[in-house]
């Protein structure tokens, strides 16, 4: 399986921005599907992004549309998610997940999912 490091949250104020990214280690990271989710307290865990094993396809969620972009780059093992226009609804544990997959399709659920990283606290305040 593949190792998964998740860096880059923190506070911030509403309206800000944060950069998470997810390093991989231990496999060929070209070969994995990768995914950004979240999980609020009291809450599931939810898709946020979703990218294929190339980066030429994405997928969003209706409630970070516009504000947040998914990106990875192949020589640098590492998944990025741009958080702008951050809102406190958006405060959540944020967690990268990866699966062995090169086809086109996007996965978009818990259970697609392999591995996960530890997650990291993204915190926005009013």
């Amino acid at each position: 399986q593949v190792q998964l490091a998740e860096s880059g949250g923190g506070l911030v104020q509403a309206g800000g921005s944060l950069r998470l990214s997810c390093a991989a280690s231990g496999r060929t990271f070209s070969n994995y599907a990768m995914g950004w989710f979240r999980q609020a307290p009291g809450k599931e865990r939810e898709i946020v992004a979703a990218i294929n094993w190339n980066g030429g396809s994405t997928y969003y969620a209706d409630s970070v549309k516009g504000r947040f972009t998914i990106s990875r780059d192949n020589y640098k093992n590492t998944m990025y998610l741009q958080m702008n226009s951050l809102k406190p609804a958006d405060t959540a544990v944020y967690s990268c997940a990866a699966r062995y997959y090169s086809g086109s399709s996007l996965l978009y659920r818990p259970h697609d999912y392999a591995s996960w990283g530890q997650g990291t606290q993204v915190t926005v305040s009013s």
